[in-house]
């Protein structure tokens, strides 16, 4: 896509200029609303640009300030099992990073793998698992994001990680941290599968996340992410899963998620 009128469309309507963005998962996107300043853009309304399909996720950019600092919020997200190139899965990112954002705080809803998990936890990534190979880099490589080849040593910014981890205890939060793997979707996975996660160090396993990292690694910005424990993943719990059931445990856990985003934007 044509980034530069994507940015100029933006910008002819606000005159924010953000430093931190906020990408909201499924049943966190009323998690920041109402801010100062505030102007709501449609991902539709952008030139080139993807739309959500999912239940859940509103599909448009906030611009505004929160908690005093200028953000660039995403209400939903754009998933590989909609149909989308694996590049187009970096647009945002890419848009965010040429607004001026250098700071990226990531919300997704997973399902726990981690056996004393409970739905309902949050768990601070610190690594991910890209098991299906999904990278949006792939193609030729755009000079003025990143490097041909990014390093992903330390894509989730251990200095955030301990710092949420930090808020979590203060808060008494049920806070994790872990492993996220991602798996293409939509069908959840089978128990097999999931053992085979486990197997490989895994924690948590949902449908998003990892290209958005790979993306803002590759512009040089600094990631935290956090994942919504909203349902115990396939075989855990001898019950079928379901969307819905996702949808619920995130809203319940919103309060934890906005106690925590609070905090972490107040330490910026």
């Amino acid at each position: 896509m044509n980034y530069d009128n994507a940015v100029s469309h933006i910008k002819k309507q606000t005159d924010i200029s953000p430093r931190v963005g906020l990408i909201l998962g499924s049943g966190l996107g009323d998690l920041v609303t109402d801010l100062p300043g505030q102007t709501e853009i449609p991902y539709g309304d952008i030139p080139g640009f993807p739309v959500s399909t999912v239940a859940g996720h509103k599909g448009q950019f906030l611009l505004g300030h929160y908690r005093e600092k200028p953000v660039m919020v995403m209400q939903g997200r754009f998933h590989y099992y909609e149909g989308y190139e694996p590049a187009r899965l970096a647009c945002a990112v890419r848009v965010m990073r040429l607004m001026g954002v250098d700071t990226l705080f990531i919300t997704n809803a997973a399902g726990g793998i981690n056996l004393d998990y409970r739905a309902g936890d949050l768990m601070v990534i610190t690594d991910h698992i890209n098991l299906p190979s999904i990278n949006p880099l792939r193609g030729e490589n755009d000079e003025r994001f990143g490097t041909r080849f990014p390093d992903m040593t330390m894509a989730y910014d251990r200095a955030y990680v301990k710092q949420l981890l930090s808020i979590g205890r203060k808060e008494n939060l049920p806070l994790r941290q872990g492993i996220y793997a991602m798996m293409t979707g939509p069908s959840y996975e089978t128990p097999a599968e999931i053992r085979m996660l486990r197997v490989m160090g895994a924690d948590a396993v949902g449908m998003s996340t990892v290209p958005e990292v790979i993306a803002a690694a590759h512009c040089g910005m600094r990631v935290a992410a956090v994942s919504c424990i909203s349902n115990m993943a396939a075989g855990v719990l001898d019950k079928p899963l379901h969307h819905e059931e996702v949808m619920e445990t995130a809203l319940t856990s919103r309060g934890y998620m906005k106690t925590l985003l609070d905090g972490f934007m107040d330490a910026l």
